[in-house]
């Protein structure tokens, strides 16, 4: 059974709560859990103590039996230095995707031609 330390919402719309809980990876997001670990209320300000509560010695007991951690617990405990930082490198996740590079390179080639247009009776006029 493959464990998880990850979120599960909570809270009305627009209002989100998250429990942070020991899941089984298989099981739905805010479905069955094995154990609740904490909580993060994303609406407190960041510097709020309140924001992330966790139960560290629970953490670092389902960490020990190979539990895996979501990306957004990692920061979380990452911040709470319960796990060493790790360096996250994505350089390709800022440009653009195929569509939105062919649209900027038919907008450059379209001003290129007009530029060259433009140039052109201005040579015929110096010419003569």
């Amino acid at each position: 059974m493959a464990i998880k330390l990850r979120l599960a919402r909570g809270g009305s719309k627009k209002r989100p709560h998250y429990r942070i809980v020991a899941a089984d990876s298989r099981m739905p997001r805010d479905g069955r859990f094995i154990e609740k670990l904490g909580t993060y209320n994303p609406l407190l300000p960041k510097d709020s103590e309140v924001r992330v509560v966790m139960d560290l010695e629970r953490v670092q007991y389902w960490l020990g039996q190979g539990a895996q951690t979501t990306d957004r617990v990692a920061r979380m405990l990452e911040a709470a230095g319960v796990v060493p930082k790790k360096d996250r490198s994505n350089p390709t996740k800022g440009t653009p995707g195929k569509a939105a590079q062919e649209r900027a390179k038919a907008k450059a080639d379209k001003a290129q031609e007009a530029a060259d247009a433009a140039a052109e009776p201005a040579e015929e006029a110096a010419a003569e």
